[in-house]
Order: C-alpha cells, then structure tokens, then sequence
C-alpha cells in the first residue's frame, strides 16, 4: 500500500464517527383548512358547555384553555420546563391546539398547568377528563394521582388529598403516551403516516377537562333504562363516599315542568312507573328530566327517553326494525367525525352539532358513528334533535392477550358511558372484521349486559356463511353484505344475534 493511501486511511479512522440522525416525524399533512368555527375559538374561550349533559352539576370550573407542555421519550421522568404551548382540548397534532406537532409511539408528551385553589371544606375535588389518548398518567403538586389506560371514555380522580389547602394555586400535571397504530389499542382510523382512509393520529387530552366540587356523599353515576312495553323506567344511581341511609335520596322525573314520579329511597331503585309514556322517536325527541339529590346536599340533573327498539316480522313475515312497536326504514349516513382544523375535536358545540342538523334536514333519520366515540355532547344533540345512532367500537388490530384485553375493557367502558342515551339504538362491535375475534361471546355477553339495544355482530358482512367464515375480501361476504342476499345472511346469522338483517341494514346505512 503506498503512503497516500495509508495517510488517507488513517485520516479516516481519524475521523469522529457520529451517530445517525434521529428519524424525523411523520409529515403532518400540508392543510390549512378551517371551519367557519374555527373563528370563535379563543384561549379564554374553548367549549364553555358543561361536558356531562346527563350527570351535570352547577359547580364546576373548566379547565380547557392555554396549557404547557414538553415531548419527552418515552422512558424519561418529568422534564424540568414545558415550554410548548397548546390549547386544551385539542389533539397536539391539529391545527386548533397552536402546536400542530407529531408525538411518536417512543416518545411521553407531557401537559401542565396551575389552577386557583377552590374552596372545598369538608366536601371532595374531583378532577375529571372527557378523554385522553391512550394512557395518561396524573400527578397534582408533584404527588401521583391515578392512572388511565383507554382513549374513548371518561374517567375521574378524586384529588382531594393531594390539594395543598394553604397555597392559591395548584400544579396540574398530565403524562400521556399513545402508540397509534404501533401499540395494541383500539384506535379507529388513527395512523401515523395518514393515507388513503385513514386519518391524522390524535395524541393527549381530546375533550374537555373539569374540576367539581361536591360533598364527602356524593352521586358519582347514573344509568337509566325505559322499558316502554311496561311503561316503566329503571333508574340506578351509583353514591360515593360518606355513610348513608337507606332514605337519604330523593329522586324526581319530570314531564316538561310537571311530576310524574317521585321516590325517595336507597340509589339501587326498582322500575318507576311512568303513566301514559311520552315516547322518543326522530319525529317527536321528547325528553323526560330527572333531578337526584342527597341528604348530604349533592344535587345533579339528567334526563332520558321512552324508546323501545326490536327487530320484529311485518304483516309479510319480513324482519323489520321496529321504533316503539312501529316498523321504521332507518335511513342514514356514516359519519366518522373528523375535523379539517380539530381532528376529533369539534372546534365549538354549534359546530359538533351541525353535522346532525344537517343530516335531519337532508332528510335522514339514523348516524353510523363510525369507528369513533364522540363527547357525551354529541349524543346529548342527537338525542334532543332527534337522530337515531349506530354506535361503532373503534377497531384496533386486537392481536394476542393485551390486544383482546385492551378491546374487552374498553368496549365496556364505552356502553358504560353511552347506555342511558335514546338515540343509540345499537351496538356495532366490529367493522367489516377489523380486529374481529370471539364474536359470538362478545354478542351474548352484549345482549345480555344491555338488552335494550340491538346488536350488529360485524357491519356489512356475516361471519359464517353456509359454516365457512367470511372475509371482506371473499365473494360469498360481498354476496351477504348485498340486499339481495338477505336469505343468506338470515339463515347464517350468529346464534344470539339481535338482528337477522342486522348486515344488511348496516350496508345501507354505510354506503349512502
């Protein structure tokens, strides 16, 4: 070897090797839409509406506006500044949030703010989230919270203890992490790099954030079943805290201003009657009020509405979908809840609800929430303006252990949330076989823990068809999701199944 070449080689080695650099983000896609709300949109004033329409209570502060906030990976503890600002409650990555930022599966984005001290004596603070995409870790003046893993429900940590009394202000801080299409979750269309049918990925706090006030007993939550067949109505009523009695709470159903039952007992009460129902229907949303209190002064409103929904055999011995004992041609649109300038957060509450004005006033009568959990306000729209609702699970690969359990937890945490709401009239488990796993089980155990719905096992196609399993992609699901295979689908509908047209009328629902 010459001595050039040796000189050059040793320069070489000489040379620092330095690491790759990181790989950068996916690209947020280059949009600069914005609705025509997106206008009304200011820190001091972002979705000013209380978030619970059918557990509400008068003493509350919102906590959506200017938050801080820090990226960090995803193993590092709590950074030493947040300099970041975002507009809670908007995804990071949208425009509304004034970040517009990617956070990847590896890396924590960290939230903090203060809030002024409020006055609780001998009572509780309760800290509540709408919803946090995935898993959000809570801390309050440095002191560990709670934990919660889930992106489409509420939850709720009682902070009390961590209040520090003397100080005017207290820290607030929120670590979340969300793998997207990375992790093992439900998820819906969320990925990280958006093509085609699939969407911006929505990291962090999506909905509204609130602190309540209310005494040591308190009404933590509220499930109402009608059964109109019977003219009745069940009421549960879940208290936490305190000691009670078994007559400490009064609880009164209205009829516009007038009463029409009234009962005073333990929280766990039997049906209610409810004389000559005024029934909920799309043409008529009439909403009964309900107002509980508890001797130790707690006090929250709700509402609900006397519905009944059946598949049942017409004059022709067809199965039909009946609306409080009358055949209805439920007729819609899929909606899948997207925002050009919020992602999955509607700029304002007008705007959540113009989708569904708009659907009425087109001339429909029933939404395919697709694969997407909406706030508690959207469905209080429907059910005031009168939309019937197939909800969809939001899908998720829900492969191996962690996957199924993911889905198990949350699919319930989503009917717990929803349930009392009328103009849900079914539960849609899975969409066209995404993540599809025991659906057999998941359809008993459906009818079973909530029989006033009807349940689509799978939208668009069957599962077996002639005891061979269905694919999307295979010519006899094409023939089951098809009107005119209706006999197909009806004779090899799961065992248990609500709906033998259950496939078919989703089809029509969802590729109007």
């Amino acid at each position: 070897m010459s001595r050039v070449a040796l000189i050059v080689v040793s320069l070489l080695l000489w040379i620092p090797q330095q690491a790759p650099p990181p790989q950068p983000p996916s690209p947020i896609p280059a949009t600069h839409l914005q609705t025509r709300w997106a206008a009304h949109v200011t820190p001091d004033r972002v979705l000013p509406e209380y978030p619970r329409p059918q557990l509400t209570r008068k003493n509350w502060t919102n906590l959506n506006g200017t938050w801080n906030y820090a990226i960090t990976e995803r193993a590092a503890d709590r950074p030493q500044s947040f300099e970041g600002k975002i507009l809670v409650p908007f995804p990071i990555e949208s425009q509304l949030s004034g970040a517009g930022v990617w956070v990847s599966p590896q890396q924590r984005l960290w939230y903090r703010r203060t809030f002024k001290t409020p006055q609780v004596g001998t009572g509780r603070l309760l800290l509540n989230f709408g919803a946090v995409d995935w898993e959000a870790v809570v801390y309050v003046n440095g002191q560990h919270v709670g934990e919660h893993r889930g992106g489409y429900e509420p939850f709720t940590f009682d902070i009390t203890d961590r209040v520090k009394p003397d100080a005017a202000e207290q820290e607030l801080v929120v670590a979340v992490r969300d793998p997207t299409d990375d992790g093992e979750q439900p998820r819906g269309k969320q990925v990280r790099r958006p093509h085609g049918i699939y969407y911006t990925e929505v990291t962090g706090i999506w909905q509204t954030v609130w602190l309540e006030t209310v005494p040591e007993r308190y009404v933590s939550a509220i499930q109402i079943d009608p059964d109109l067949d019977r003219s009745q109505v069940r009421i549960h009523v879940s208290v936490e805290g305190g000691r009670g009695v078994s007559n400490d709470m009064k609880l009164v159903v209205r009829e516009g201003g007038r009463e029409v039952a009234t009962v005073v007992g333990a929280p766990a009460l039997g049906p209610l009657p409810i004389p000559n129902p005024h029934k909920w229907s799309p043409a008529d949303p009439f909403l009964y009020t309900v107002q509980v209190s508890l001797a130790s002064g707690d006090e929250v409103e709700s509402y609900f509405g006397m519905r009944s929904i059946a598949v049942r055999k017409d004059a022709a011995g067809v199965n039909r979908l009946f609306l409080n004992g009358e055949p209805l041609f439920q007729f819609g649109l899929l909606d899948q809840g997207w925002w050009p300038d919020g992602l999955y957060t509607a700029p304002t509450d007008e705007a959540l609800a113009s989708d569904i004005q708009k659907t009425k006033e087109l001339g429909f009568n029933v939404i395919r929430k697709h694969v997407k959990v909406e706030p508690a306000r959207w469905y209080y729209h429907a059910d005031r303006l009168g939309m019937l609702v197939w909800q969809d699970m939001p899908s998720g690969n829900n492969k191996g252990a962690e996957g199924e359990a993911n889905f198990k937890r949350e699919l319930q945490g989503v009917i717990d949330t929803l349930r009392s709401h009328p103009s849900i009239v079914m539960w849609v488990p899975f969409n066209e076989g995404w993540g599809q796993h025991a659906t057999e089980q998941y359809v008993s155990w459906l009818k079973s823990y909530d029989p006033t719905r009807l349940v689509n096992n799978m939208s668009q196609i069957s599962t077996r068809i002639r005891g061979r399993p269905c694919r999307p992609s295979s010519r006899l699901a094409r023939r089951c999701s098809a009107s005119s295979a209706a006999s197909a689908c009806r004779s090899n509908r799961i065992p248990g199944s609500s709906a033998a047209t259950g496939a078919i009328a989703a089809t029509r629902a969802s590729t109007i």
